[in-house]
């Protein structure tokens, strides 16, 4: 695992009321995934994913009443049940380079007292592009979705 280098790392975490197996299962399950990945009241569909080393992630996005447009087309890197998610879009389905890369994601998922840690560690490429993600509301966007996450698992 690579350390956090604050300079190009962004990362985010929550107690999510809920046992790891339900927390992974809301991500490793498309159908549940949608409900949660982007913040409301824009949708989430999932166009692509194989839940494996090198399979496809890509998911597209549409305010209410509009067209589904293009949100991430990336690719799995690790995937250890219950325990970690990689993912990138510097890569896209087969380990293929990507026309625009931005971002590799560490999601972990641990066991606590309360539930489960739930971690992000996101990693770029320099430091704009950290800054872009920053300043494109990291914290809150990705906040968001963990919080739907929560709610989702919780209930």
């Amino acid at each position: 695992m690579t350390s956090f280098d604050p300079e190009l790392d962004l990362s985010i975490s929550r107690i999510i009321a809920a046992p790891r197996e339900t927390v992974w299962d809301a991500w490793a399950d498309p159908s549940k995934f949608e409900k949660w990945w982007i913040p409301a009241p824009t949708l989430c569909r999932v166009d692509a994913w194989d839940l494996q080393p090198g399979g496809a992630f890509r998911t597209l996005m549409s305010e209410p009443g509009g067209d589904f447009e293009p949100h991430i087309d990336g690719c799995f890197l690790a995937v250890d049940p219950q325990e970690r998610i990689v993912f990138t879009n510097s890569l896209v389905e087969g380990w293929r380079p990507a026309p625009q890369l931005f971002m590799t994601a560490v999601i972990t998922f641990t066991d606590h007292p309360d539930g489960t840690e739930y971690r992000a560690h996101v990693m770029h490429r320099n430091v704009e592009d950290r800054k872009t993600h920053e300043e494109l509301g990291f914290e809150g966007g990705w906040g968001t979705v963990i919080g739907q996450l929560a709610a989702l698992v919780e209930s």
